[in-house]
């Protein structure tokens, strides 16, 4: 598996990461969930990401026994901090930062996280006040590096500006062939200050999978399907988006990839984009992303993959 720099950082990630959001925090049983990470280890995924509000802990503790049986050098693990785990505790104030790294910590069973990422940007709390937080985190050697996730890009530049504070080395942005929004000025603004994408829903919730054709029924056991994870995925089921999707089908055949290694290599050809994360249910979809790492898209599969997305992809 191809390995990355993250950033400014030493730290070098798998650019196929697990994530965890939607499956291992009560998507799917634990014993698929331990099958998957046992793939991702065979494929030489290396890189998880999480955080505290998936499951309310449940995917973060899942993970902590699971991983617990692999030497802590063998991966690189996130999480995150931001949203509400009980009706007191959400934002990243000082008192939140502090309380949420040692409870992440505790149910990882860890002594250190390889990134604490800022889960979205709290307006409620000042800045200086977030940015010292996660400095005497890293100081106090519970994460090795800071990162965030869908901050406005001004905030993001307010943050580089604080003198004396923990850097920023990680974004991590949804990003896909169907949503760009990011080429537009985060990814800009982070290349030039040493800042990796770590990008969420390269697949766009399954979509780019080819697994919804138009007109037809959503598969019997796919996320649209599900009760427990199908609450973001709406907004790509439409027959217009579908549609032009189904174009992708014989670009993909012509490359010699499935329709999903297609959509994560176009997101791998961005220089800034570290590791894509990918969830999966099945060992199998695992494998078959996992290769997605080891290919270069020729610029007329490019050009076809943007051909026929031009009318429906988010800029």
């Amino acid at each position: 598996m191809q390995q990355r720099r993250l950033g400014d950082s030493d730290l070098e990630v798998s650019a196929i990461a697990l994530g965890s959001w939607l499956t291992y925090s009560g998507g799917i049983g634990r014993t698929r969930t331990e099958a998957c990470t046992r793939a991702a280890f065979e494929a030489g995924i290396t890189f998880f990401d999480t955080a505290n509000v998936y499951g309310r802990g449940a995917a973060e503790r899942a993970w902590g026994e699971i991983l617990a049986t692999y030497p802590r050098d063998s991966f690189a693990i996130a999480t995150k901090l931001y949203f509400p785990m009980s009706g007191k505790d959400r934002g990243l104030s000082r008192e939140q930062v502090h309380k949420q790294i040692d409870g992440s910590l505790e149910r990882l069973g860890m002594d250190y996280v390889d990134l604490y990422q800022c889960h979205r940007y709290d307006d409620q709390t000042p800045l200086e006040e977030t940015m010292q937080a996660l400095t005497e985190v890293v100081q106090a050697g519970k994460a090795r590096w800071i990162g965030f996730s869908e901050w406005p890009v001004e905030r993001i530049a307010e943050a580089l500006a604080l003198p004396g504070v923990a850097k920023f080395v990680s974004s991590q942005p949804q990003y896909s062939a169907l949503w760009r929004a990011p080429e537009a000025e985060v990814i800009p603004l982070c290349e030039r200050n040493g800042i990796s994408q770590i990008v969420w829903s390269p697949l766009a919730q399954g979509v780019l999978t080819g697994k919804y054709r138009p007109g037809e029924d959503v598969p019997t056991g796919s996320r649209a399907a599900s009760r427990d994870m199908s609450r973001f995925i709406g907004q790509w089921l439409n027959r217009t988006t579908l549609d032009a999707v189904d174009r992708l089908w014989p670009i993909a055949e012509e490359a010699g990839l499935t329709m999903a290694q297609l959509a994560l290599a176009w997101v791998l050809r961005q220089d800034n984009v570290a590791a894509a994360i990918v969830g999966a249910s099945r060992p199998e979809q695992v494998h078959e992303n996992a290769r997605a790492a080891e290919v270069t898209l020729s610029a007329d599969t490019l050009r076809a993959i943007d051909e026929a997305l031009l009318l429906i992809a988010v800029r």
